[in-house]
């Protein structure tokens, strides 16, 4: 049987991309020809080419290069701005003692500050009396308390000096014509918090985290055996290679992205709306800000302007707010000015100072703010940069003119108003913050925004609502309801899966967020299949897969060709709803914006770097849970404060982690110090071992003490996944770290828990196949002499975790995901849960020819002949033929029998365990009883999905 023989996967992994810092000439002129394709350089070493572009090889085999811009070089530089040689190690700055925690005394002191205020968040009431019991039990024993009280805490952590940047504040009014009886809103003053983004900047530049994780030059990425182009962090785009400046050379280019969005914090309080603004840099790579590393700083509250509704849509009220706006970002931003013109010295996070130009870069924003931002007329689209001047009620139109800041100047200048808004989509008596900066063109810096255009829009509020609208307008209200109904039902019997929400009452719920509508995507398609003609399904599936594209972490040529025949199929299979009477037309910016995603992508690298979800998710650590924090009176005060402290802590750990000051755990390097201590006293430094320092400690203690790394153990809190710290390293399974007492043994004791009569054949041809992996013959024709069974102990487990490459999803700065596959007979008290697996069968294939998907059925370990097999007992699946389903895109699977119709079971190595697989049943026309249960769905239906939307990683493997 082809599954019995699954052979151990080897997984590569590619190198750290090559350090690009102090390369090519600073002084090398930047020709005409500087966007054209290069030259393709010999593998084996670096190239200067004829165009002076600096080709620089990366990855395994040389398998990628680069080249790099040859004016924007990031040179290093001396802090009076004079250029090094090339090669040349930074001054070393003024050593600290390595035992200067300043202002906090010792390491504990530091990491239970950054515990308590960063991580556990525990009100000032509660840590008072935490801190008087701890203080109690170390009076009993003769020592001090580490702090007094939350006052003392919280004044240390105000003192820390590196990375501090003030709150500040300025104050608008309204200056235009009063009427005779103003409205309050005239009068009233608007107060504008921030931060100097400038010296935030700087922050993030000096950050030794970021050091490695840091972009100093445009590049243009290369595939070496095709030479075809890569898109992946945002220095990698068209938009920073065109930035070259002749008075910049040999400079860092560092564009300023900034994001916006209004958020609520509580319905039930007064003031409940608060209207962030977030920096980041281009810099930095998509990875870290993703990982929340910093990498994106919230640096203002912009005034949110109220009136009644009398006046609320009077257009002098209208035009003071929208004007506001663009003037509070214009008078944040101003001290970026001088550099934009004149280079500055800066000292960035690897001790180097470079000179440094900056530049208005992308803006993250919400189709709504991105009509404010642009100052467009809603319906129409924003983006220069898809060169869009369609009209509203044609944006899909090819021969629509394009917007660009030249343009609109032009049009303002020679038409009124109204026709500017009726005609252009122009909002003429506004003036776009850009205005005041240069090389700022707002129409071209609008950022892709996939969470609210592609996802809660196009997905939630036109397709779902399509589809809805479709069945009662087909079906009639009475039997729509009933095939809505089996849709729901059909939705919440989905199975678990790391990281995918349980809906238990289907879609019908009144609140969405974006991970509802995230969510949902993953398991909508099958839910309807059945229920609706198959040009819907086909719509779903190119949609899905256009979304699922585009959120990739690396795109090629091949990719943005793949989405250009996506997106036709899209448009192609859409047409139903207007054949249908659905809908009258599709002139809809949020599923316009898809057509811009591929000269986006381009232009500013993959999209996922840029993505609203990025300050959606922001918002919770900067504004909802500082605002839980607060009393709620006057809250914005206490938010910033919170914020400033959390900025602090985070600035001071990188500051101890750069020194090295950080490694290892509080108690072990008390118990180290405890143990040089006590060699000290003794004179006996050869008989004693460190680890008798943990003497005290019982097994299970001494675990918790070793690498995380190896732990599949999690607090069911946390869920069935989770992002991983640290660099890229080898795919790997393990095993939970605790047995389960209460279960099986032995294998013959196991056999009777799982009825599987022949579980002891099976772990003697799992031996045979572990023993004589080159041995073709079948394990019955071995003797048992030569390959006899296993009657000893063994160790069973609930749960295995994978560990993997996946950096499009959930994962730590080096792209390192970890999730959880669960074996249990009972699960949370809702009955068993076995998962699914793929399952690497034939290395030298790709996809799912080359995997194959198991139920996980039991992991359990044993030692034989002085070897430690760890071990699944899986139940396979076969493939529906040769390729996936042509109506979903998926490929389909059933659970496979032997040829005397048994359970077709097997007992694997663990590591030829891949990662987690979801299934989805293969629904067809029949309604889903309504007592199918999410623990049911593995055994109740003949066929099903194999899930490639249930994860962006799966959506790369399963193909």
């Amino acid at each position: 049987m082809q599954h019995t023989h699954a052979r151990h996967p080897r997984f590569s992994t590619i190198s750290a991309p090559t350090d690009n810092s102090g390369v090519g000439d600073p002084l090398a002129e930047v020709g005409d020809d500087a966007a054209a394709d290069f030259p393709h350089p010999e593998p084996g070493l670096d190239a200067e080419t004829d165009d002076n572009i600096h080709a620089v090889f990366i990855g395994p085999g040389d398998s990628l290069f680069r080249n790099y811009h040859p004016g924007l070089t990031g040179q290093p530089c001396n802090a009076n701005g004079d250029f090094l040689p090339d090669g040349t190690q930074p001054e070393p700055r003024q050593p600290k003692p390595p035992d200067d925690w300043s202002p906090y005394n010792s390491r504990l002191e530091f990491e239970l500050a950054d515990f308590i205020y960063t991580r556990n968040q525990m009100s000032a009431a509660n840590l008072n009396i935490l801190l008087e019991l701890w203080a109690a039990s170390l009076v009993e024993a003769g020592a001090n308390p580490i702090f007094s009280s939350y006052k003392e805490m919280y004044r240390t952590i105000d003192k820390t000096e590196v990375g501090d940047v003030k709150w500040q504040s300025f104050t608008v009014k309204y200056a235009g014509d009063v009427e005779t009886d103003p409205v309050p809103w005239m009068h009233d003053e608007y107060d504008i918090w921030f931060r100097d983004p400038h010296e935030v900047v700087q922050n993030m530049l000096a950050n030794p985290e970021f050091a490695k994780e840091m972009d100093y030059r445009p590049f243009r990425e290369y595939d070496t055996k095709s030479s075809t182009r890569r898109w992946q962090d945002f220095m990698s785009g068209d938009w920073a290679w065109r930035q070259a400046d002749p008075d910049c050379l040999g400079s860092v280019f560092v564009p300023i992205i900034l994001g916006s969005d209004k958020t609520t914090v509580s319905v039930a309080t007064g003031q409940n709306d608060y209207y962030p603004l977030y920096l980041s840099i281009g810099n930095i790579r998509n990875n870290v800000r993703w990982a929340h590393r910093n990498g994106v700083v919230l640096i203002g509250f912009l005034a949110m302007p109220k009136t009644t509704r009398e006046h609320a849509n009077k257009d002098n009220f209208r035009k003071f707010r929208r004007q506001l706006f663009h003037s509070s970002l214009g008078r944040i931003l101003k001290t970026f000015k001088p550099g934009m013109v004149k280079p500055e010295v800066v000292l960035f996070g690897d001790d180097h100072y470079r000179r440094v130009i900056y530049g208005l870069g992308p803006y993250i924003a919400d189709y709504e703010e991105q009509a404010l931002v642009t100052c467009i007329v809603r319906n129409w689209c924003p983006r220069t940069l898809a060169r869009c001047l369609a009209y509203r009620n044609n944006l899909d139109d090819d021969n629509a003119l394009h917007r660009c800041r030249d343009h609109a100047e032009m049009l303002i200048a020679e038409f009124a108003l109204d026709a500017l808004w009726n005609e252009y989509g122009i909002v003429g008596e506004l003036v776009p913050f850009t205005n005041d900066f240069l090389r700022a063109d707002i129409y071209e810096l609008i950022a892709p925004d996939l969470l609210h255009q592609i996802i809660k829009g196009a997905f939630k509020d036109h397709l779902i609502e399509w589809v809805e609208k479709y069945l009662r307008h087909t079906h009639g209200d009475a039997c729509a309801n009933e095939i809505l109904d089996d849709i729901d039902r059909r939705i919440a019997a989905v199975a678990p899966f790391p990281g995918l929400r349980h809906f238990p009452q289907g879609r019908h719920f009144k609140q969405w967020t974006g991970d509802d509508s995230k969510a949902l995507m993953k398991v909508y398609l099958p839910a309807i299949e059945g229920h609706v003609p198959q040009e819907i399904v086909r719509t779903f599936r190119a949609f899905l897969e256009f979304c699922y594209l585009v959120r990739r972490n690396v795109l090629t040529e091949k990719d943005l060709d793949d989405l250009d025949e996506i997106l036709a199929r899209f448009y192609r299979y859409r047409e139903v709803f207007k054949t249908t009477g659905i809908v009258a037309n599709f002139s809809l910016p949020r599923q316009h914006a898809m057509k811009h995603y591929k000269q986006l992508i381009q232009l500013f690298g993959v999209p996922n770097g840029l993505c609203s979800s990025i300050t959606e998710s922001k918002h919770v650590k900067a504004v909802k849970k500082p605002y839980r924090r607060t009393n709620k009176y006057h809250a914005l005060g206490q938010m910033l404060l919170i914020n400033q402290r959390l900025d602090k802590l985070a600035t001071a750990r990188a500051d101890f982690e750069s020194r090295g000051m950080l490694e290892g755990t509080c108690l072990s390097t008390v118990l180290d110090q405890l143990v040089i201590y006590q060699v000290s006293a003794s004179h006996n430094a050869t008989h004693m071992r460190p680890t008798e320092a943990n003497h005290w400690l019982s097994d299970e203690d001494k675990d918790e003490l070793e690498d995380t790394l190896v732990s599949a153990s999690i607090d069911e809190s946390r869920g069935d996944y989770e992002d991983v710290n640290g660099p890229r390293v080898e795919a790997h399974v393990c095993l939970a770290r605790s047995r389960q007492r209460n279960r099986a043994a032995t294998i013959v004791a196991l056999a009777d828990e799982l009825h599987i009569p022949n579980l002891s054949e099976l772990v003697r041809a799992f031996l045979v196949g572990q023993l004589y992996p080159d041995d073709n013959h079948d394990p019955a024709d071995i003797p048992h002499l030569e390959c006899p069974g296993y009657e000893g102990k063994i160790s069973i487990y609930n749960s295995a975790s994978s560990t993997f490459y996946a950096p499009s999803d959930l994962s730590g700065v080096g792209g390192m995901h970890r999730e959880y596959i669960r074996a249990a007979p009972t699960w949370r008290q809702e009955g068993p849960r076995y998962d699914c697996a793929f399952v690497i069968t034939d290395p030298e294939l790709e996809g799912m020819r080359g995997m194959d998907v198991a139920r996980m059925l039991c992991f359990f370990s044993f030692k034989a002949g002085g070897v430690f097999y760890p071990c699944a007992i899986v139940r396979w699946f076969d493939r529906l033929g040769d390729a996936p389903d042509e109506l979903t895109g998926m490929w389909m699977v059933r659970p496979s029998f032997t040829p005397n119709h048994q359970r077709n079971l097997a007992v694997i190595h663990i590591d030829t365990i891949f990662r987690a697989a979801h299934l989805i049943p293969i629904y067809g026309r029949e309604f889903v009883p309504r007592e199918i249960a999410p623990c049911h769905s593995y055994d109740a239906f003949y066929g099903y999905y194999v899930n490639k939307f249930a994860d962006h990683h799966a959506f790369e493997i399963a193909y």
